[in-house]
């Protein structure tokens, strides 16, 4: 992967809410939220049996995010993490987001 995102641009295409629900029919336990009814957002909430398990998950996405340049918002809490992804430049969700999502499954999946 490269050390710079390229889907942080501001001039990324933002997916429209149809466009999003589609992209989100290939992930499982994924949400669209929206905030202030027009920032689209992906957000999982992955559950562990303790804290030092939610952190280590934590460092991995984040670990992850850096390599990629693309950065989620992330709350981690004992027993959880919530995982927010997002393109801040263009204040919605767009493709490069869903694949940040796919990568965030497997790294959860590989514990």
């Amino acid at each position: 992967m490269s050390n710079t995102c390229d889907y942080c641009r501001s001039d990324a295409k933002r997916l429209t809410q149809e466009e999003a629900e589609h992209e989100l029919k290939s992930l499982i336990g994924w949400s669209l939220i929206a905030e202030n009814q027009e920032r689209l957002m992906l957000q999982r909430q992955f559950p562990f049996p303790d804290f030092a398990s939610a952190l280590h998950f934590t460092n991995q996405v984040g670990e992850f995010a850096e390599q990629v340049g693309h950065h989620p918002d992330l709350y981690t809490a004992w027993g959880n993490v919530t995982v927010v992804w997002y393109t801040h430049k263009i204040k919605g969700v767009q493709v490069g987001d869903f694949l940040c999502a796919k990568e965030t499954d497997r790294i959860y999946s590989q514990g």
